[in-house]
């Protein structure tokens, strides 16, 4: 009979093997996630005629417009440029936290929450 608590063929050291990994990859996790918050990511749009800067935490921080891309008769074109290059920099944030969060998971994939 077993002993209580314990599992047969030396379970409890593989189980604190484990467990110091998980240990590891959560204070990893921790300090990527520090660093994707401090990145900062430029993306433009229209040959540069307008940028948007964007914050790892998502965040829209700046946006810069050329001079002749403000035309008050096209004020559509404007919009849509300002649009394109605040996703644009959202999709740059988005692949840079996930290729981040790969290294250290080893492409687990889904069930974290970055």
């Amino acid at each position: 009979m077993a002993k209580r608590g314990s599992f047969p063929g030396g379970m409890p050291g593989n189980m604190n093997n484990l467990m110091k990994q998980a240990q590891k990859m959560q204070k990893q996790m921790e300090e990527a996630t520090r660093e994707l918050e401090e990145k900062e990511i430029t993306a433009s749009a229209g040959g540069g005629a307008v940028e948007v800067t964007v914050s790892g935490k998502k965040e829209i921080l700046k946006v810069k417009i050329s001079e002749e891309v403000v035309d008050p008769d096209d004020i559509e074109m404007l919009e849509d440029l300002i649009m394109a290059a605040a996703n644009e920099a959202l999709r740059e944030v988005e692949e840079y936290s996930t290729k981040s969060m790969s290294k250290i998971t080893g492409g687990l994939g889904g069930g974290f929450p970055f």
